[in-house]
């Protein structure tokens, strides 16, 4: 006993191989997953089949469809040899197969494929699309069900089972996360039958397309050379290679390590500055160091890109277990950051690098400002904090008091980072964050004294030809002029 899987072509039965036509014809057994096939109209008036279309009826899922599907087959062969027929062929875009693979190992059932022309083949032919040229294939249901394309946007892709208006909706909202909403693509109805066609229209218009149906597939060309983050570990490959640049062959983890700071704050003052495409210039440039990096670890041996990336999605994974796991935060983000702490804890406990003070996981390179609000955030976690926002009013004006009493240079060292430790637990309170908040002030700061400069210019004398009243007035005036 044994189960033959023959594909029928993608429409005409000029596309039918030779094989499946000899499988179907001689079949002791044969079903068809849909009869609604070109291929159907050419069969002997003597062959007979029976077809699976009454369960598209009877269940509302294609899961529930294909599951019936494989629980009728199974039992077929279970009692002889069986013909199941399927549209295209066997193994591209056929859930059936997959499952009847699967059932037939457990079975021991043995299961021989009759390989067939796919949608993919004509589809091809009709855009003049050469496969090779780094095609890739999904299936657009499973692409529907994420937020982000499983893509490569450097390359094209082919994206089968756009069956529906909703389908194509929310295949269009998850292309959206990677393409332009104007990127043209195509859409491609009934490949390999007389009625093929082809439709160019804009992402964001796919899911209007009166075509849309159970024989339609998406084509996205590709959106361009370097559009991919493939493409960005490429050229840092090539930068590193003997033919590369010599000034990049010769970095280090230490001494790029300069570098990788500027970057992050050339990003925090594009964010500053609300300029769109500078923080777009600026994350390519601090990405640039991190796959820089990852080059460097790959060429010692230590660790590869992919290691950085599974590393990462599990860590989001594991510490996100209300998204991913059934805890309930109830959307709290106090209780969603108590959680991240404790798993955080948890994960350096498992490997032995938490001695359990709560302090320690925190790094010591970190800007004061920062380092501060992270040490009073960890205690406040354990009930270490003040009961009110106005204690922390009174002890920062009792640690001005203490700064002003103090008679040493050392005292008033000390005192001074009280009042700003102080500090940034009150904008903790007040739910700021004093790095930005500081930055902010230097910003208007700048803003405000070069417009004292230049309109000390304009008078022409030297700025420091000016009185304090002076620059005072035209402090005051910056100030008026919204700087």
């Amino acid at each position: 006993m044994g189960i033959t899987i023959a594909g029928l072509g993608p429409g005409s039965v000029e596309d039918l191989t030779h094989r499946s036509w000899r499988a179907l014809t001689t079949a002791p057994r044969l079903y068809l997953r849909t009869a609604h096939h070109g291929c159907v109209a050419a069969f002997p008036p003597s062959l007979h089949y029976e077809s699976f279309d009454a369960l598209y009826e009877t269940h509302d899922r294609f899961e529930d469809v294909y599951r019936a599907i494989i629980l009728v087959v199974m039992a077929a062969a279970r009692e002889g040899d069986v013909v199941y027929a399927v549209p295209g062929d066997p193994l591209v875009g056929e859930a059936t197969t997959t499952g009847l693979l699967e059932a037939a190992r457990e079975a021991d059932i043995a299961v021989d494929i009759v390989s067939g022309v796919s949608f993919v083949e004509p589809l091809l032919a009709l855009l003049g699309v050469d496969a090779l040229d780094g095609l890739q294939l999904l299936d657009g249901l499973q692409v529907a069900a994420m937020h982000h394309p499983p893509i490569n946007p450097a390359f094209p892709a082919l994206l089968a089972q756009v069956y529906s208006p909703a389908v194509a909706s929310d295949i269009k909202l998850t292309l959206m996360n990677q393409y332009p909403d104007d990127f043209e693509l195509q859409l491609v109805q009934s490949a390999g039958t007389a009625d093929a066609r082809v439709e160019t229209l804009p992402l964001f218009a796919m899911d209007r397309s009166e075509a849309i149906g159970a024989m339609k597939a998406l084509y996205l060309p590709a959106l361009g050379e370097h559009s991919s983050f493939e493409s960005a570990q490429e050229i840092i490959a090539h930068l590193r290679a003997p033919d590369g640049c010599p000034w990049d062959r010769e970095q280090t983890h230490e001494s790029l390590r300069r570098f990788l700071i500027e970057e992050a704050w050339e990003v925090l003052e594009a964010i500053e500055e609300g300029d769109a495409a500078a923080l777009a210039e600026e994350l390519g440039d601090l990405l640039l160091q991190i796959v820089l990096h990852a080059q460097i670890a790959t060429e010692d041996g230590r660790f590869r890109m992919s290691d950085v990336l599974q590393h990462i999605i599990a860590k989001m994974i594991h510490r996100h277990p209300h998204v991913w796991g059934d805890i309930d935060v109830r959307g709290d983000p106090d209780a969603v950051l108590r959680n991240w702490e404790e798993l955080k804890r948890a994960e350096k406990a498992a490997v032995g690098m938490d001695k359990g003070f709560l302090l320690d996981s925190l790094p010591r390179g970190m800007p004061a400002l920062l380092e501060a609000l992270r040490l009073q955030e960890r205690a406040a976690s354990v009930n270490f904090d003040w009961p009110h926002q106005s204690l922390v009013l009174d002890k920062l004006s009792e640690e001005l008091e203490e700064l002003q009493a103090a008679q040493s240079d050392a005292e008033r060292e000390q005192e001074l980072g009280d009042l700003l430790f102080t500090l940034v637990n009150l904008a903790r309170w007040m739910k700021l964050e004093p790095e930005s908040a500081l930055r902010a002030a230097n910003a208007r700061f700048r803003g405000r004294f070069r417009f004292v400069e230049e309109r000390a210019r304009d008078s022409g004398q030297l700025l420091s030809e000016h009185s304090l009243a002076q620059l005072d007035a035209l402090w005051n005036e910056a100030k008026q002029a919204g700087l």
